[in-house]
């Protein structure tokens, strides 16, 4: 089977592996704990990688014997937890499938280490920084937080030949400015600031050019590349530059998937199979084209659109759309983003008010308003 049928195979069975302990998105240290405590098999090894600033136990799980060595991380942004959730996806398909033709391969081919939670602090407040508010992914070079430490220990011990840095996106972007939401962005980040090409970052983009034809056969048009400017404190550019072929892959949006458990199916999905392709070296025949003519991350996206408004002040009135956002995690609350043209834009909620007559008093750019309260003043 190829790595693309296998991904057919994974995307119509994924019901059947899935971790069902995830109920939202809102996944806690002990969350993760509970689930690695009962890995039931035989060939999953788990060793401590560390400990977070708050003395939060940072693990790291080990499976196949195989010479390609794998390494993937997850959360080192406490609130992007989609790949965390995909990870144990994996393994539930890894425990429950051992002994098929494609899991023996990856098995005896590569060896596989995972990082689901990089940030456990982070994570059980839903915050992307660490507790001393640092960005562990500006940190990859003066290495002040002691997570970021352990990222860079596990690499320099684990020498792995690819990476995959799991990360979630601001869910707005869109591909390019065709309006359409970027559920899944993809990079081979640059080693340096010319981009200088080197057999490493060719293998990266191969392998990046692969998961992109896998996400072809369920989000066609939905995929984007993510900015490719060089950072020279980004964990991914420093990976890719010390050695290992890098993979960034981040989860933005879908509709009506709030807590992001589709776009964790495809995480699973093209991570996996994509594995495989690495296992028999199938990725070496991906189509540069298929990563390289990728549009550009933009962001022409809001959370809600409300068209043909008219808006009153004074006895006068402008008809303006307006562009809204939820303003926080558990979306209690929206800012007012943008009054006026907004026909280049789209949203995943399009309301036509058909010239609807709202108080100008009421609606102002920047505002901060209770979701409910919106709702009154839009009548929704």
């Amino acid at each position: 089977m190829t790595s693309i049928e296998f991904s057919t195979l994974l995307f119509q069975e994924y019901d059947n592996f899935k971790e069902k302990s995830f109920k939202d998105k809102f996944i806690t240290h002990k969350d993760i704990l509970n689930l690695i405590a009962n890995l039931s098999n035989e060939n999953i090894f788990v060793e401590d990688a560390g400990k977070s600033t708050e003395e939060k136990e940072i693990k790291l799980i080990k499976f196949g014997v195989g010479e390609k060595r794998i390494f993937l991380w997850s959360q080192m942004h406490g609130d992007e937890p989609t790949a965390t959730m995909a990870i144990f996806d994996i393994l539930n398909f890894i425990i429950n499938n051992f002994n098929s033709n494609e899991i023996q391969n990856i098995y005896k081919s590569t060896t596989l280490y995972f990082l689901p939670m990089l940030n456990p602090d982070g994570a059980d407040r839903f915050e992307r920084r660490n507790i001393f508010g640092i960005d562990i992914n500006r940190d990859a070079q003066k290495l002040e937080s002691v997570e970021a430490k352990i990222l860079k220990n596990l690499r320099d011990k684990l020498s792995p030949d690819f990476g995959f840095n799991l990360h979630d996106q601001d869910p707005r972007y869109t591909v390019g400015r065709n309006g359409k939401v970027a559920t899944i962005a993809l990079l081979a980040p640059p080693i340096d600031f010319e981009k200088s090409e080197n057999e490493v970052f060719q293998k990266a983009k191969k392998v990046t050019a692969h998961f992109s034809s896998v996400m072809k056969n369920f989000i066609d048009g939905n995929i984007s590349r993510y900015l490719d400017d060089f950072e020279p404190r980004a964990f991914g550019d420093n990976i890719q530059k010390s050695g290992t072929s890098t993979i960034l892959v981040e989860s933005g949006g879908w509709q009506n998937d709030e807590n992001k458990f589709f776009i964790r199916k495809l995480n699973c999905v093209g991570l996996l199979s994509t594995i495989l392709a690495i296992a028999n070296d199938e990725y070496l025949q991906a189509d540069l084209k298929n990563y390289e003519e990728l549009p550009l991350n933009e962001k022409f996206l809001y959370d809600f659109i409300f068209r043909n408004t008219k808006l009153s002040h004074n006895g006068k009135s402008i008809s303006v759309d307006v562009g809204i956002n939820f303003e926080d995690s558990k979306r209690e609350k929206i800012r007012v983003m943008e009054i006026g043209d907004l026909k280049n834009f789209s949203a995943f909620n399009e309301i036509n008010l058909n010239g609807k007559i709202i108080s100008g008093d009421k609606i102002k750019w920047d505002l901060v308003l209770d979701t409910n309260e919106m709702k009154k003043i839009f009548n929704l």
